[in-house]
């Protein structure tokens, strides 16, 4: 992606829920390139934050501890930016389904919070706003498209709905600038695998790490695509430089799709963690999407982006960041 590195020199961008996976990761490429990065993150607990993840720039950088569930000063704090990143977020969906007040806080009320900050402070800014591949639920045509019915299945998938509808009910009414991605299995260094609540490739490498056996749950037969944190980033970052993408809702994910116990046995290889399989929990099944991966192909008609990583290099890298940072990570 080196060729975009001068559209973002000097450019002010604002990243919520910096401090996270993605975001950090989105936050390092963009000093990269010369950009001028700021970023907001509540810092909740168990939610994905962490300061070590921006080390490498935390010289960089401004750093906000700021909630956007709470909209008092939210007006004054993205003034002035050319490019919002909306990554801020509830992404657990078992957690959901526990707290549902909680998670449409998290992805509704702080959406909506932000696009009305924007509309009445910003209104040329560019936002971004990462979505979830669990808003199409259960679907019998594999790969699925952007066109296909939306069916969450789960509390979190309904909530991020909502806020995708909300960015578009502001491009149309109001002409903010909004870009929705569906992002699928994205892994990668800086993702939070201390708890379960990022996805259950993150829970697996914990496993790993921890020489402790990966239960899989049900037959493991279930399929799913993957994309590296790399090729993330650099969909977010071709988007939102590509006018022709604003006010559409894209897919990202990968042509390449495993079985669950595939993903087991590669991480097996690698480190030489053990998995069995094990009863589905009654809870977990009923939310669960089956067979799934995305359909991109409309983004790349768009933009040319594809992903680049491979799932065995990605996890080799994956592996190889955390064995090094453990102690920030486990």
């Amino acid at each position: 992606m080196h060729y975009y590195k001068n559209s973002f020199r000097d450019k002010k961008v604002l990243i919520t829920g910096g401090l996270g996976f993605i975001g950090s990761n989105l936050a390092i490429t963009l000093i990269d390139y010369g950009a001028m990065v700021t970023v907001i993150d509540a810092t909740i607990k168990n939610h994905g934050a962490n300061l070590f993840n921006i080390d490498p720039i935390k010289n960089s950088l401004k750093v906000i501890n700021f909630d956007l569930r709470n909209s008092t000063g939210l007006g004054r704090a993205i003034k002035g930016f050319d490019f919002i990143f909306h990554l801020a977020g509830q992404v657990s969906h078992s957690r959901s389904m526990v707290d549902p007040s909680e998670d449409m806080e998290l992805n509704t009320l702080s959406t909506i919070n932000l696009l009305e900050a924007c509309r009445k402070n910003n209104p040329e800014v560019r936002l971004i706003f990462t979505s979830t591949r669990q808003v199409y639920g259960v679907q019998k045509i594999l790969p699925v498209k952007e066109s296909q019915p939306l069916i969450p299945s789960d509390i979190n998938g309904i909530n991020k709905l909502t806020a995708e509808l909300y960015h578009n009910l502001y491009t149309e009414v109001y002409d903010l600038k909004s870009i929705t991605f569906r992002l699928t299995n994205t892994y990668g260094p800086r993702q939070q695998i201390k708890n379960n609540e990022q996805g259950f490739i993150g829970i697996f490498i914990r496993n790993a790490l921890k020489g402790e056996t990966i239960n899989i749950y049900g037959t493991g037969e279930q399929i799913r695509d993957f994309n590296y944190v790399s090729d993330v980033v650099s969909a977010l970052i071709i988007g939102a430089l590509n006018l022709e993408c604003y006010g559409k809702t894209f897919n990202i994910g990968s042509d390449i799709f495993y079985s669950i116990n595939e993903v087991a046995q590669t991480l097996n290889e690698i480190t030489g963690v053990k998995y069995i399989n094990v009863d589905f929990p009654i809870e977990k099944q009923k939310i669960d999407i089956e067979n799934y991966y995305s359909d991109y192909s409309y983004f790349k008609s768009l933009s040319g982006w594809e992903p680049k990583m491979s799932l065995l290099d990605g996890l080799n890298e994956t592996i190889t960041y955390y064995k090094k940072y453990k102690n920030k990570y486990i």
